[in-house]
């Protein structure tokens, strides 16, 4: 994976080489426009607006529209004119509680990898950080554009997260709150033991994204089966009608938890016990709910290829 961003960090006095990767990554399937009758893809140009013609890359600036239909150019040179030095520094101003940032705040985490000669101090400013149990607020330049950013300790490396600045952030007075009503002390009790019910040890390995795996099951069987049509509409869950007795729906509720939480228990000991048999690690047994597919007309290598295509 190739680093997005390279420069140092700014501490004081003290400068250290780094390079940010992406921590998170969208695994998302993508699709192509097709033309219905033959299926051709369908292919985006780049037209002007004056007289409709095709313009090429080469002939394509960026501009900033100051009034109707009036723009200024603006080039590359002009944005790193801007700030040189901002665009090769984390520019660290100042250290805060953790506790005391709003986390609406932060959008987008990066891995740190420390650089060349820089080992020690990027240590001390990772383990100063976890000693005095604060992070850093500090700004960067990437891709154009000034950011916020948040420097945290990680296992055993730093992680920059990108923030929103406070003004970006809608006044939650925009939006309508719940009329006030007296909650009774019955409906909070069962309230709090409903959510006592559904309490357990926070394990990543109990989350899929099963609406892609249901998109990839329906893409394999068309593959494999050539089917091209529409698929029969799906059935929906009936939407909860208006709550009449708040207690006696979280009195059911406690009861289905309790349920489900035996389930997701039992769900639980199948995959470590088949983690032991396999000697796989217990994430990938998790996320492998599906049974393999039996060999059939087509290879899962070749039904896998015309979907990268696409892509």
């Amino acid at each position: 994976m190739r680093a997005i961003w390279k420069g140092t960090i700014s501490f004081g006095l003290v400068s250290i080489p780094i390079s940010l990767y992406p921590a998170a990554q969208r695994d998302e399937l993508k699709f192509r426009l097709l033309r219905r009758k033959d299926l051709s893809p369908v292919n985006y140009k780049r037209v002007a607006e004056n007289d409709g013609k095709e313009v090429p890359w080469d002939e394509i600036v960026k501009g900033y529209e100051y009034e109707k239909g009036r723009f200024v150019v603006i080039r590359d040179e002009d944005f790193q004119r801007v700030d040189v030095e901002a665009t090769q520094t984390v520019d660290i101003l100042n250290f805060v509680k953790q506790s005391e940032v709003n986390p609406l705040l932060y959008y987008k985490p990066y891995y740190m990898e420390v650089g060349k000669g820089g080992d020690k101090a990027y240590a001390l400013l990772r383990e100063a950080l976890v000693s005095s149990g604060k992070i850093a607020i500090a700004k960067v330049v990437i891709k154009v554009r000034q950011h916020l950013a948040a420097i945290k300790p990680q296992e055993k490396g730093l992680m920059l997260e990108l923030m929103h600045f406070p003004d970006e952030i809608r006044d939650v007075s925009e939006f309508k709150a719940p009329a006030t009503k007296t909650i009774s002390k019955p409906e909070m009790k069962m309230a709090l033991q409903l959510i006592d019910s559904m309490s357990e040890k926070w394990n990543p390995d109990h989350y899929r994204n099963e609406y892609r795996e249901a998109l990839e099951k329906m893409i394999d069987h068309k593959i494999e089966t050539g089917e091209s049509g529409d698929s029969p509409a799906p059935r929906r869950k009936k939407a909860a009608g208006n709550i009449i007795d708040l207690a006696e729906v979280l009195q059911r509720s406690i009861r289905e938890a309790g349920k489900q939480g035996k389930a997701r228990t039992a769900h639980a000991r199948a995959v470590v016990r088949h983690a032991k048999t396999t000697g796989k690690p217990a994430s990938q047994t998790a996320s492998r709910t599906k049974p393999a597919k039996k060999s059939g007309g087509r290879s899962r290598a070749k039904t896998a290829s015309p979907r990268r295509k696409a892509a």
